[in-house]
């Protein structure tokens, strides 16, 4: 393994979540890496968790494949380059041209966020597919933030961020910041951020229905009824607008539906929802008085608001109560970040400003969302006989077997196809039923820019990390498998296969991800050159603006003057940017989007009318997000998996003695599509009524090739949640709030 160029110290980005923790790696004479937190990175300030350590272990991990491998009846055999692309692609134009084009479908996992040559050239080789069967991880768990950014602020990659460097007052609604370092919201060192809120007079207020570890450095915590938060939201700002809290400020002048926002919220006192959600009638008041008289506050919901039946509403809804309460766009509050690379004003071809429920799927009828479809249709769409039915899957980055909900289901199905290509290096629960896998280099041998997490960072930063090894010369980036796909799909014939070979050349030497980076940043926000794509360059727009701090920093941004920034470059805090930064078309904030005041109305009938669901002696299950863990490729590294079990699921101790359960034994989670056996661990953490699971284990599936993960199987959450328990809005997976019953295994 070659090195790249100078190395004794390496610094880049950990790519492994969305923290963008800055690491420093020195290579030992063994080869080993000695991986530790950079220090002097402009953003993470030294800050690392377990998981960056482990990019060693994944780089040299004996069960990556680096070379592509077909399936046969003996098992898995290497094969050429050539001769993989070639089957590939003759595969899927069979299956097209018997089938029609919407017979085949692709998935992106959530890796390919993490890969800034896959962001960049996956839509290419989708569009050369010409089908409507798109899907992605971003159903499973953040499609709710971008419906609400869309409808609200016209594009949905304008999502508001805390502004936690100077907020007053931090309310979280089902969210683990301190074990995620802020998902959808780049923060690393939350714990330290959490503190130093505090240190300023601050507060740091939780609900969710776990005692978790952000509950342990919060203020208060107040448990909630799994999948009522909405309720609870309601209520909040019912009392600010009952008792004349509301205060829009600049925002008033370009909002529009702050009155009917006002008449919706009337009907939701305190005391009418106080029962379901568990958090009584004063409590509520309480905080919606101390959130709207704070100097400076910000609401912030994640994966427990996002991944419930009304998980659209919810995001929608926080986004409204950090609005009137002159929390949006305001120093403390939700703020929009500014990145180097910006995507919201790109063209449209390169950064899609959304859509909404243009088209549905064939067999339940869901919208489409951005182009793709919610995932949890998935295996529907497989098994259902028809016009459009799906014969052949291409994943990238992807492992929705365990992923996605009804995970047994997903599995069958995919058994069952004609012909399904993965791109990945792991033989996992989901890529051993392809056909073809085509396995792209490790993180550690390519350059890595953050191009999606810089737009949820709570400071402006920009950082670019060189590549630490030189690729074999038999390997291929992420990007370069997925444009020889495309070439490969839009030619035929001798000629076609000319073009190709001279496109593909061109494109690797003239039009790389390296090349696109450095244009966007050139005429990105701190570029030398001016954004064509934009009505004059988008500067923070108030006068405190931080304009001209960040062209004393950096003048004429581009990748050269980034790579020579090898800790990378601070652009300062964020700042208040609307509206200049709205994509509505009359720039105005529509605080009250009509579909979304629609679906009140299903609010009301769930959960306040007759068809409100009973327990019947049974458990809401949660999920439960540990900082050793993040996707299910993870668990294949020893020194991220030892120690005690971690699959187990967390009850109450009253719940337990109702059920004679005891410490460490066996308990069935038996739900309507399925059951596993997993340990119990009691505590009074959890609200009564409720259990929790973590998420990405299950690697008991005969065929795969993880041997450590494999010694650490544990079970599915998605063995137990239902693919027909969804938010009928967008059809973002329901993960939380699963009726489930346990028993003694």
């Amino acid at each position: 393994m070659k090195i790249a160029g100078k190395t004794s110290p390496h610094y880049r980005n950990c790519n492994l979540t969305e923290a963008m923790c800055g690491i420093e790696i020195t290579v030992r004479a063994d080869a080993s890496l000695d991986i530790r937190g950079d220090k002097d990175d402009s953003f993470s300030r030294g800050y690392i968790c377990p998981k960056a350590v482990a990019l060693q272990d994944i780089h040299y991990d004996k069960d990556r494949l680096k070379h592509p491998v077909r399936r046969t009846q003996n098992g898995w055999q290497p094969i050429g380059w050539d001769e993989a692309f070639d089957e590939v692609a003759q595969n899927l134009k069979r299956i097209n041209s018997e089938y029609g084009r919407n017979s085949i479908a692709t998935y992106l996992g959530n890796p390919t966020v993490h890969s800034y040559g896959a962001l960049l050239f996956a839509p290419g080789f989708i569009r050369s597919l010409h089908t409507r069967n798109r899907f992605s991880a971003t159903s499973v768990d953040q499609l709710a933030h971008h419906l609400a950014a869309y409808l609200m602020f016209g594009h949905q990659l304008l999502l508001p961020v805390p502004d936690l460097d100077r907020t007053k007052f931090f309310l979280i609604l089902g969210a683990n910041p301190a074990a995620s370092n802020g998902s959808m919201m780049t923060a690393p060192g939350m714990g330290r951020r959490l503190q130093e809120i505090q240190q300023r007079g601050g507060k740091v207020i939780l609900i969710d229905p776990r005692f978790n570890e952000t509950a342990r450095l919060a203020d208060r915590h107040l448990f909630v009824k799994p999948g009522t938060d909405v309720l609870l939201l309601l209520a909040l700002l019912h009392v600010v607008f009952a008792e004349g809290l509301t205060r829009l400020g600049p925002l008033a002048a370009f909002t529009k539906g702050v009155e009917t926002i006002g008449n919706l919220v009337a009907e939701f006192p305190p005391e009418r929802v106080a029962s379901i959600t568990g958090i009584d009638s004063d409590q509520i008041r309480q905080l919606a008085r101390e959130f709207a008289a704070a100097e400076s506050a910000v609401c912030y919901g994640r994966i427990g608001v996002s991944t419930q039946e009304f998980g659209g509403v919810c995001q929608w809804l926080i986004n409204v109560l950090n609005t009137v309460t002159g929390n949006l766009d305001s120093s403390g509050g939700a703020m929009f970040p500014l990145p180097a690379f910006d995507p919201v004003t790109a063209p449209e071809s390169v950064a899609p400003r959304g859509s909404f429920a243009r088209w549905h799927t064939r067999v339940r009828k869901l919208p489409e969302f951005a182009g793709e479809f919610p995932v949890a249709t998935l295996a529907e769409e497989i098994l259902t006989e028809g016009p459009g039915q799906i014969k052949a899957l291409v994943t990238h980055a992807g492992n929705p077997v365990l992923s996605t909900p009804n995970g047994r289901r997903l599995d069958r199905a995919l058994a069952g196809l004609e012909f399904m290509a993965a791109i990945d290096f792991y033989i996992n629960e989901t890529t051993r039923h392809a056909h073809i896998i085509l396995p792209p280099t490790s993180s550690l041998e390519r350059g890595h820019y953050d191009l999606a997490f810089h737009l949820l960072a709570v400071r402006n930063t920009a950082k670019f990390s060189p590549p630490l090894f030189e690729p074999d010369a038999e390997t291929r980036h992420d990007w370069e498998i997925l444009v020889e796909l495309q070439t490969r799909m839009e030619h035929d014939g001798v000629f076609g296969n000319l073009v190709g070979r001279v496109g593909r050349k061109f494109v690797r030497r003239f039009f790389g991800p390296e090349r696109i980076l450095d244009l966007g940043l050139r005429f990105g926000p701190y570029g030398a050159k001016l954004n064509p794509f934009s009505k004059g360059r988008i500067e923070p727009s108030s006068p405190s603006s931080a304009k001209s701090s960040v062209s004393s920093v950096v003048k004429g941004l581009t990748l050269r003057k980034l790579k020579q920034a090898p800790h990378g470059i601070d652009l300062g805090p964020l700042s208040p940017c609307l509206p200049a930064r709205l994509r509505t078309s009359d720039k105005h904030i529509e605080l009250a989007p009509e579909v979304l005041v629609k679906d009140i109305e299903r609010v009301k009938t769930k959960l306040l009318g007759d068809a409100s669901p009973h327990s019947n002696g049974n458990l809401l299950l949660i999920g439960r997000r540990q900082l050793r863990s993040n996707n299910s490729w993870m668990h294949n590294t020893e020194r991220l998996v030892k120690g005690k079990p971690r699959c187990t699921i967390l009850m109450h101790p009253l719940d337990a003695e109702k059920r004679d359960l005891k410490p460490g034994q066996n308990v069935s989670v038996q739900s309507r599509v399925g059951s596993v056996v997993v340990p119990i661990e009691i505590s009074e953490e959890m609200m009564p009524g409720v259990v929790s699971m973590p998420h990405g284990w299950g690697h008991d599936r005969l065929g795969i090739q993880l041997e450590v993960a494999q010694q650490h199987a544990g079970q599915s959450i998605n063995d137990v949640t239902d693919d027909l328990t969804i938010d009928a809005l967008c059809g973002t997976a329901a993960f939380n709030g699963t009726w489930v019953a346990v028993e003694s295994a």
